[in-house]
């Protein structure tokens, strides 16, 4: 069958194509690939598969579903892995610094690897929460034609006839201190609550990411729902395999896909689900590789129109399984649709408009997963921008599941260094009710590398500690609930106002009116910035060292390079 694609247009000529590309052509042949292969597109197929966690283990097998869809569309499939560092493992200690940094890592190694190897056209697989963000990153800034597939989250761990998560373990270990829980118990549920392949189960990062990846169009509709066990997400695998080769056929590129409106779409949706507070860090981050100013700011205004609708956890009731099985990711873009909330023109890697993607799907009756629109569990979104003294860059906090008389707070800081002092500081009784603990030096820079607190943040809520703020310029998991603020900025490591709080001042939070603020004259504020002088970190080379060198701010997202703005060249047209 003759090709339908030109390949003196694409990149992989400089590879396969004349005379003097015979030693690359040898190499490929050395791996079985046959000529009329090496004449097709070749096409990365990138995945995060590892034995780190369950959210990656599955993703090698669906690899080779993605593989079969892209040969039986004439592409050759060439599969590659990068890293993930598992949020789930890396928490409540110093490998959680590497967490968001693997954020990068994986934009890079994917990058690098296509630019090495002039692939065509790209897949990503991904599971944990940093590779999702990580992989569409990729996706944007190497602009060839790409699809991104999620790997599906675990099913729901069973305990005492109810579903249960990770995150009731970590809250798990708060309960048993306070002999809420006995030892039996805790043993119990940590065996149980993770009973399959996939990423953590409720509203977490990996699940916002997911829906995400469907709401900004840089993936098939329907295909962020089946959890990871499920045989039908080879199909979803094999389709999107053929997608790309549609894409490629058609030069549709991630940057057509990922515009401003498609963005705002991205933010509706992680409102709408009471997502991760992550969902504020990654959105930028991912406009940036689009050349498109998206900052913290933008987020929360999309956050302040969008009504808060499906119930899912850790602040409703219901995992992603359930809301696969009352109709997905696709239900709730639906029902904001109808109601005006998402832009319906905006194209996908589906080749149609989110629009008609959606036309026909029907709202399911006679379940409380999701709400209407028009009758929401809130009128605006579960999570929330603030601005204030303490945070004049900006701060995000998640109100879903916070009930309206606890979303006002003042109170005492009670200020730490770093997270494990605070972790110790509530573990062992040091912390009373009214307090607001202070976790400082955790930011982008300063940790370095931006760490979550779920461990002090679940432990509080396993000690039904439940008027206890916690504010930090670091970052909180998409597992966390109660009054927690994260990305203060500007953060402590640069002498922003959270580096200048000191025990005892009063910290005023208010998340209906989207306020952050201490109680502090701005002249003594001034006298502290006087004294203040910069902190060295521990961490004077390596990886974690030039992270810090060259991160922005967390409410930009994050970034370390300038992004499409300031490119000469796009690697698709090489």
């Amino acid at each position: 069958m003759p090709s339908k694609f030109d390949k003196s247009k694409l990149p992989s000529r400089h590879t396969t194509v004349g005379p003097e590309r015979a030693p690359h052509r040898a190499f490929l042949y050395a791996m079985g690939v046959t000529e009329e292969e090496v004449a097709q597109p070749l096409v990365g197929v990138a995945t995060a598969w590892n034995e780190a966690a369950p959210c990656n283990i599955s993703l090698g097998r669906q690899a080779q579903a993605v593989k079969l869809g892209v040969r039986t569309a004439q592409g050759t499939p060439r599969e590659f892995t990068t890293i993930t560092v598992t949020d789930g493992i890396a928490m409540g200690h110093e490998g959680m610094k590497s967490s968001l940094v693997s954020r990068e890592i994986i934009a890079d190694s994917v990058e690098l690897t296509m630019r090495g190897h002039c692939y065509d056209a790209l897949v990503t697989l991904a599971g944990c929460d940093k590779s999702l963000p990580g992989m569409m990153m990729a996706m944007v800034r190497l602009n060839v034609p790409a699809v991104f597939i999620y790997g599906g989250s675990i099913l729901p761990g069973r305990f005492k006839g109810r579903d249960v998560t990770i995150v009731d373990v970590f809250e798990g270990v708060g309960q048993n201190v306070s002999d809420k829980m006995s030892d039996e118990d805790l043993h119990e549920l940590e065996l149980n609550a993770c009973p399959s392949a996939g990423s953590c189960g409720g509203q977490f990062t990996a699940n916002t990411m997911a829906c995400v990846s469907e709401a900004i169009g840089l993936a098939l509709p329907g295909s962020a729902g089946a959890p990871a066990p499920y045989e039908s997400r080879d199909q979803l695998c094999d389709l999107s395999g053929q997608a790309v080769m549609m894409l490629l056929e058609r030069n549709i590129r991630p940057r057509d896909i990922v515009t401003r409106e498609a963005l705002e779409n991205a933010a509706a949706v992680v409102a709408a689900t009471g997502g991760s507070t992550n969902g504020a860090l990654h959105l930028p981050a991912i406009a940036n590789e689009a050349g498109i100013k998206f900052d913290l700011h933008d987020v929360a205004e999309i956050f302040k129109k969008t009504p808060y609708i499906a119930d899912l956890k850790p602040g409703g009731k219901y995992v992603a399984k359930d809301l696969y099985e009352v109709g997905g990711v696709s239900v709730v873009l639906k029902e904001l649709l109808d109601a005006g909330v998402l832009h319906g023109d905006c194209l996908t890697v589906s080749g149609k408009t989110l629009a008609e993607n959606l036309k026909d799907v029907t709202f399911p009756e006679g379940q409380d997963v999701v709400y209407r629109a028009a009758a929401p569990i809130l009128p605006t979104g579960g999570v929330v921008g603030l601005k204030g003294t303490l945070a004049p860059e900006g701060a995000i906090v998640k109100v879903a599941g916070i009930p309206d008389d606890k979303l006002s707070f003042r109170g005492p800081a009670r200020v730490f260094d770093r997270e494990e002092d605070a972790f110790a500081a509530v573990m062992n009784g040091r912390i009373q009710e009214g307090d607001c603990i202070v976790i400082r030096y955790e930011g982008p820079k300063g940790g370095p590398g931006m760490r979550e607190m779920l461990a002090t943040t679940a432990a509080l809520y396993g000690l039904g500690m439940e008027r206890v703020a916690l504010i930090t310029d670091g970052r909180f998991s998409g597992g966390t609930r109660g009054l927690c603020v994260g990305h203060i900025g500007p953060e402590a490591a640069v002498g922003g106002p959270i580096g200048l709080l000191r025990d005892g001042d009063m910290i005023r939070i208010d998340a209906r009116d989207g306020t952050i603020d201490v109680d502090l004259d701005p002249a003594e504020l001034e006298a502290r910035r006087a004294q203040w002088t910069a902190r060295q970190n521990n961490y004077q080379s390596g990886a974690l060292w030039r992270y810090a060198q060259t991160v922005g701010p967390a409410a930009d997202g994050a970034v370390v390079h300038p992004g499409a703005e300031k490119e000469t060249h796009v690697y698709a047209e090489i």
